[in-house]
């Protein structure tokens, strides 16, 4: 039923220099971004470390992506904590948590086996707390700067990846991959300080206690209702398949991966700019199938084998495609009551992430008998054919949206 709680009141912020004036935004922004950029450091560390010992592209895909696969068990567990009483305090627990984990990854000499325990431990809480930053994000915007703000950050997460992959590969030229580990775990420190001393707890989401029951039955009403179902396909899976593709990019060409990752995320960076900045909520909305297509299309090339120049413009080109996800959150938050958000935010989060590893595990399972570009274009159709497959799905969502039916709670 919906929610008779009311939204976040303000002005309507619509720029990100207003965002920016909002000092818990701020807060939440830039631990964000000081989290992305450990993330990035780390990952793109333990990636080239485990290539170098292993030469597998299925065992490279999945040191790179393999935390996803923890976050569905966050989301199936104890995601409820993202509406919990005091999420500040929960966040902040998660984040030393994810703090702790970065700098046992740099034990020099761990083997490989305890690494991939540390991606599933992290990942799994990294999961509770990016729901309850989402849910921390609508209580201190307006509900009609939450797409600048999404935006915003998913621009900073782009820009982020592009430096961080770019001094990542640096830094590994001088640097072990210990050290590097040891560069990403201080970023992660940065990141808890200025959320502990930025944020502060808000209002009580929810009248029962957060835990597996209350997960269960927010999940149960969640998957239930037939317009959140469409945008939750469609926020996950064309997206992971994409994912897989770029966790090839070392395994394809490891002298040029670095310029693959950087034109990734520069071509993210365009899009949420365009897309979360520019563009008004409907033609977002109008502009999604587009995008959700230019998402996997331009991966097709890499059966031929490209030219570096074009492969790396082709990445860019596609990666742009991913703002496709700001009109879909949007849409969903809209169908969401303002009790659980928190929580559906965090199992969107959650999904996407898993797919994300799901995708990883596919492409580089396939590049195991197949060339990395041939697994790549492959994965690239079938994101392409569930892109224009699920279409109808999701006018189905803006159909039962317009005739006022929401989800219950």
């Amino acid at each position: 039923m919906p929610s008779d709680t009311p939204a976040p009141t303000g002005p309507a912020t619509t720029t990100y220099r207003d965002l920016l004036r909002v000092s818990e935004f701020t807060g939440l922004y830039v631990s964000f971004t000081l989290t992305a950029a450990a993330t990035t450091l780390s990952g793109f560390a333990l990636g080239t470390l485990v290539n170098h010992q292993t030469r597998s592209p299925f065992l490279t895909a999945v040191s790179m992506y393999g935390a996803t696969f923890a976050a569905v068990l966050g989301a199936l567990t104890l995601m409820s904590v993202a509406d919990g009483r005091r999420p500040r305090r929960t966040v902040v627990a998660l984040q030393c948590v994810s703090l702790a984990g970065v700098a046992a990854q740099a034990i020099p000499g761990l083997p490989l086996a305890a690494r991939f325990v540390l991606l599933l431990v992290l990942g799994f809480f990294q999961s509770l707390a990016t729901g309850t930053r989402m849910g921390l994000l609508v209580e201190v915007v307006p509900d009609s700067a939450y797409a600048p703000a999404r935006s915003l950050m998913n621009i900073t997460s782009g820009g982020t990846a592009i430096l961080g992959y770019a001094i990542g590969a640096v830094l590994l030229r001088y640097l072990s991959p210990a050290e590097v580990f040891v560069v990403a775990a201080v970023l992660t420190g940065l990141g808890l300080a200025v959320l502990a001393g930025t944020v502060r707890d808000h209002s009580i989401r929810l009248t029962r206690r957060p835990g597996l029951r209350q997960t269960w039955k927010t999940n149960a009403a969640l998957f239930s209702h037939a317009g959140q179902r469409a945008l939750l396909l469609n926020l996950w899976v064309p997206n992971g398949l994409v994912v897989g593709c770029e966790a090839l990019f070392i395994s394809y060409d490891p002298d040029h991966a670095g310029v693959f990752l950087a034109a990734g995320s520069a071509g993210m960076l365009l899009g949420d700019l365009t897309v979360g900045r520019l563009l008004s909520a409907d033609r977002r909305r109008r502009c999604a199938f587009a995008l959700r297509l230019l998402l996997a299309a331009p991966y097709l090339l890499f059966a031929v084998h490209p030219p570096v120049l074009v492969a790396a413009f082709a990445v860019f080109a596609a990666s742009a495609g991913f703002a496709a996800t700001l009109p879909l959150q949007e849409r969903l938050l809209e169908l969401t009551p303002d009790p659980v958000r928190g929580q559906v935010q965090g199992v969107e989060s959650a999904g996407r992430m898993t797919w994300q590893g799901i995708g990883a595990a596919i492409a580089g399972g396939l590049a195991q008998h197949l060339a990395p570009g041939t697994a790549m274009t492959a994965v690239a159709a079938v994101s392409v054919a569930v892109t224009v497959a699920s279409r109808p799905l999701v006018a189905r969502a803006r159909a039962i949206d317009r005739d006022g039916v929401r989800t219950v709670s």
